[in-house]
């Protein structure tokens, strides 16, 4: 008796298979074909020398073992652990201030976020010639507002210990804001009865803050992490804008290195090796947070 209804029940379920599958193509597409192969073509092109020009030379771990022994490799990830030092604790902090700022119920609220998240929709090129404007040493909006309280400011671009905390500076300013609405939306998720109770019982709005609301925002923190880090190790567009890695290599972050080794010397098997480095340390990193955050988290707050 059960025969006759198994086969109508394995054929509705291969179709609710198929139709799944189906929904899924696209995206699995787009990942397989602008994340994975090319993440695959970088690590098979790491064992080649190619000059781009010449012919592709089959040289195995040769470049692995190069990259082991370049003093500018090593300078350019000691700027790029500087630069990612600056950044992430810069805009996770900034970005949860703006929130807390920003989660009230008050008129004009709305217009006043969307202002916040416009410095993350412009185009990073563009910014990099602002700030570069805003950075100049003799007509610059910055040291010519110092120079109103009879200050001299510096140059903060060619200055090789004021570069990097500027460049970091402007990532700051333009990830903050899009960083604000993940922390906006994790604290409006949290229940009003907690603050409530934690009101009731005599709570401080600081020890509340400390005590209910960060432990319940860790999810939307551990995102704002992860991808803080991917796209603080992967900065490149506004520091090639503002100091071309300068002064000197004070600016020359892993990416800089990647592309001087790429499109200056025209060694694009090297430039893949130090690729697949970046791959693995931007992987240990996040793979770390998120072992640090596992048995830290709580996801459900009902």
């Amino acid at each position: 008796m059960l025969r006759p209804t198994a086969r109508p029940r394995s054929r509705l379920a291969l179709r609710h298979g198929l139709t799944g599958y189906a929904m899924l193509a696209p995206s699995m597409i787009g990942i397989l074909g602008f994340l994975l192969a090319p993440v695959l073509i970088v690590i098979i092109v790491s064992l080649f020398d190619w000059k781009l020009l010449g012919t592709p030379r089959f040289i195995g771990l040769k470049n692995y073992a190069k990259l082991f022994g370049d003093e500018g490799v090593g300078h350019s990830l000691l700027v790029t652990v500087g630069y990612v030092l600056i950044c992430v604790p810069g805009t996770t902090i900034l970005s949860l201030l703006l929130a807390t700022l920003v989660n009230r119920k008050l008129k004009g609220m709305k217009y006043f976020r969307a202002l916040l998240v416009i410095p993350w929709m412009a185009a990073p090129v563009a910014l990099g010639l602002v700030w570069g404007w805003i950075f100049d040493p003799a007509r610059g909006a910055i040291n010519s507002f110092l120079g109103l309280f009879g200050i001299a400011g510096p140059a903060w671009l060619s200055t090789p210990e004021l570069a990097l905390p500027s460049v970091a500076a402007v990532h700051v300013w333009q990830f903050a804001g899009y960083n604000m609405l993940f922390f906006l939306a994790g604290l409006q998720n949290i229940p009003e009865s907690l603050r409530e109770a934690s009101a009731l019982d005599g709570a401080s709005a600081v020890r509340h803050f400390f005590t209910i609301t960060m432990p319940l925002l860790r999810p939307t923190l551990l995102f704002v992490l992860i991808t803080n880090v991917i796209g603080s190790f992967q900065a490149f567009d506004t520091i090639y804008v503002m100091t071309e890695g300068g002064p000197g290599d004070s600016t020359e972050v892993i990416t800089y290195h990647i592309y001087h080794q790429a499109f200056e010397k025209f060694d694009f098997g090297y430039s893949s090796t130090i690729s697949v480095a970046l791959f693995v340390i931007i992987l240990a990193v996040s793979l770390a947070q998120f072992a640090y955050f596992e048995r830290r988290t709580t996801y459900d707050v009902s």
